[in-house]
């Protein structure tokens, strides 16, 4: 894509939004111009909905993936080419919700012990103990880590939004080991990224190498950790509320989700079924 490349870069920096989001609408807007080896200036609404097809179709991707790459090349065409019309009547497919996938107590506990490295333990832990993104956990700075009032700062957070998280006394222990042996300069968690902080491919390679040496289900990743953390915390009965904040979300909504895995909640209801009164049921 070259010059046209450059200047979605630019807008995406200027829109203010996050290192992440930036590299992956860059990253599908290149897919869209290798489908069809040529520049998104020379392609159109008709081109666009044979692309979006194929990738459902063909490739079968997910919702997910589905989504992001439509939302990238609506920003490509709305704001880098002003050409809004070619994307404007594309519709967005109708979510399938499914429940997360949330490890037990147990699991968690042998997924971070299958790790032997102190740096990437830490990591997961961090991901685990204040329900963070991967991206905001490899942004983490060394000023993050508030021990006087026990919380972790998480800086641009999806949205480009601050937050203030919870700090696990065992997370900050761990910390505090870590930096002692590595002293680590800006970033807590230092990588090979062009901004010099660990990367999110590094932190899912780890994962899923001590994913498969504690035997867990492949169908959890990275991301299961901070869906662990908000179920955990729901079935010890922290406030929908609280959990909402300590995640980020903008609506409860989006945090109701996991009342429908929470197992103390589920447990605790009783089924009306019990409360019928029959003279039949007392013949069984």
């Amino acid at each position: 894509m070259g010059r046209l490349r450059d200047r979605m870069a630019e807008d995406l920096k200027l829109k203010a939004y996050s290192p992440s989001t930036r590299k992956i609408y860059l990253l599908y807007a290149r897919k869209f111009a290798a489908h069809y080896r040529r520049s998104p200036e020379e392609l159109s609404e008709a081109e666009i909905r044979e692309f979006l097809l194929y990738l459902m179709e063909v490739e079968e991707v997910s919702y997910e993936t589905y989504r992001q790459i439509l939302a990238a090349l609506k920003f490509l065409y709305t704001v880098t080419l002003g050409r809004a019309w070619e994307v404007e009547r594309i519709p967005f497919p109708k979510r399938r919700r499914r429940l997360p996938v949330v490890l037990s107590a147990e699991d968690v506990a042998a997924l971070l012990g299958a790790i032997r490295s102190l740096k990437y333990r830490a990591m997961l832990m961090a991901l685990y103990g204040g329900g963070l993104r991967i991206s905001e956990a490899c942004r983490l700075q060394a000023e993050d880590i508030d021990s006087k009032r026990m919380v972790l700062r998480v800086r641009n957070g999806k949205g480009g939004k601050d937050r203030y998280t919870v700090l696990s006394q065992r997370l900050l222990e761990v910390l505090r080991v870590y930096w002692r042996a590595v002293r680590p300069r800006g970033w807590l968690f230092p990588g090979k990224t062009r901004e010099g902080h660990i990367s999110d491919s590094t932190v899912r390679a780890v994962f899923r190498q001590a994913r498969e040496a504690a035997g867990i289900g492949a169908e959890c990743t990275p991301h299961t950790l901070r869906h662990s953390f908000a179920t955990h915390l729901l079935d010890a009965g922290t406030e929908l509320v609280v959990i909402q904040a300590l995640l980020g979300h903008s609506s409860i909504r989006t945090t109701s989700i996991y009342t429908h895995v929470s197992t103390r909640h589920i447990q605790n209801t009783q089924s009306p079924l019990d409360h019928l009164n029959a003279a039949w049921l007392e013949e069984d």
